[in-house]
Formats: structure tokens, sequence, C-alpha cells
């Protein structure tokens, strides 16, 4: 009982840290991504924006999530839980999304270096040829 007792008092404070940590986080990643949007003079094709804003995105949602999990703890009635795991459903799909997405850039930038990377190869390996072809000549 006195935990309880603690714990409902607790949660409330607990709960407003983390979803203003949530809302602090989105904000300053909004910043650094229009801030990297600028620099990159809104190249819509640059995707370490896209990349830092989804980061900045994914962790306010697992800030976020946590509060709401922790406020399952002080819900009254089924309705309030009904409606809490709605909104914990959603942010959980939200955050899958943004992963998926997190990831899917990810393996575009690793295949634009290795594509980068081969075309170099290439390049070294035709400069090699045509310089050894003229030296035999």
């Amino acid at each position: 009982m006195i935990i309880e007792h603690f714990l409902k008092y607790l949660i409330p404070y607990i709960y407003g840290v983390l979803e203003f940590v949530g809302v602090a986080v989105i904000a300053i990643g909004g910043i650094r991504a229009v801030t990297a949007l600028f620099a990159s003079r809104f190249s819509f094709e640059d995707e370490d924006v896209k990349l830092q804003l989804a980061q900045s995105l994914a962790l306010a949602l697992e800030f976020k999530l946590g509060a709401e999990i922790l406020k399952t703890v002080t819900t009254k009635d089924l309705e309030e839980l009904a409606v809490l795991s709605i909104v914990v459903v959603l942010r959980v799909i939200m955050t899958f999304v943004i992963h998926w997405e997190i990831k899917s850039t990810h393996e575009e930038k690793k295949k634009k270096a290795q594509d980068l990377e081969l075309a170099i190869r290439e390049e070294k390996h035709r400069q090699a040829t045509k310089k050894t072809h003229s030296e035999s000549e």
C-alpha cells in the first residue's frame, strides 16, 4: 500500500519529465534538421537531413512511449485505459515506421557508397590498363 501511494504521487512527475524530454528532443532535432537543410541549400536529396530528423523523432517517441506506459499504472477506469492503449499502439506503429525509414535510409546510403567505391575502382583499373597499353606501344 505504501508503494502504491508513493507511485500515485510520483508517476505524474516522471510522466511529465518524460513527455517534456520527448518534446525537447523533437524541437532540438527539428532545429538541427532545418539547420542542416539550410546548409545543404535545400537539397531534398540529402538523406542526412531526413535521417537526422527521423532519428530525433524515433528517440522522442521512445520517451513519450515510456511516459504512456508509466501512465497505465495510475489509470482509474477501463475507458481511460482503452484510450491510453490506443495512444500506445499508435505510438508503437509510428516508432516502427520511423525505424523502418531510418533502416531504409542507412541501406540506401550504404549502397550509394558501395556503388561509388566500385566506380572508383573501375576508373583506377581503366587508367592502369590505359597506362599499360600506352607503355607497351
